[in-house]
């Protein structure tokens, strides 16, 4: 068995266990023998979902549903994430304008695919002496590229090179997704308070008569 799998059914050797119906409900702490047989007359599994609890706490569920399902949200999370490279664009201090273009839609199209992008410009020789220059090729090249990504690090000099990082522009979410995504989150939440198990209620101590009370 995976060690990443929960125990279900008969795998279960606990004495007793506290059961959590298919819905939610609380069902109380009994034997497991007993758990075992609501499952099998409810046609569901008995399945171990909080192991170090005292005694342990299982929920009735169809397990191969309910793993197909996690599953299938695990290949739709990874289907929509995306690893972000850093991508390069060089410029030069005397660059020309139709290099400024080319440059310019290279960088378009990174930030469009989602990637960073650094912007770089190598001074030669005596170049370095007019580092401003480089600064205001810098400067113009992000006023350029505002309507499609943003400036996560100014331009800097390090040593003959200047270093500017851009980033994709976040797209801004409608109210609808916004309140779609509260929505989700607020279910979430729900769900977690009707699977979480609930202390049990502390007993009242029972009064124990003293003798000298017997005794009047």
């Amino acid at each position: 068995m995976d060690i990443n799998e929960p125990m279900i059914n008969e795998e279960i050797r606990d004495k007793e266990v506290r059961l959590i119906a298919e819905d939610g409900t609380q069902l109380g702490v009994m034997p497991t023998k007993a758990a075992l047989e609501k499952a099998e007359q409810a046609g569901l599994d008995l399945v171990k979902i909080v192991a170090t609890a005292q005694p342990p706490v299982c929920k009735l569920m169809d397990y191969d549903k309910h793993r197909y399902e996690q599953s299938k949200r695990e290949r739709d999370l990874r289907k929509n994430q995306r690893i972000v490279t850093l991508k390069e664009v060089q410029l030069s201090a005397t660059i020309e304008e139709n290099d400024v273009q080319t440059k310019f839609k290279n960088a378009v199209k990174f930030l469009q695919d989602g990637d960073k992008v650094k912007v770089s410009i190598r001074f030669r020789g005596r170049q370095i002496a007019h580092a401003d220059i480089g600064m205001k090729i810098m400067q113009d090249f992000a006023s350029r590229i505002e309507e499609y990504g943003t400036v996560e690090r100014r331009p800097m000099l390090e040593g003959r090179n200047m270093i500017m990082i851009l980033g994709p522009k976040a797209e801004k979410k409608s109210f609808a997704e916004k309140s779609q995504e509260r929505k989700e989150r607020n279910a979430a939440k729900e769900a977690e308070k009707k699977t979480a198990p609930k202390e049990p209620k502390p007993q009242p101590k029972k009064k124990v008569k003293r003798e000298s009370e017997n005794m009047i």
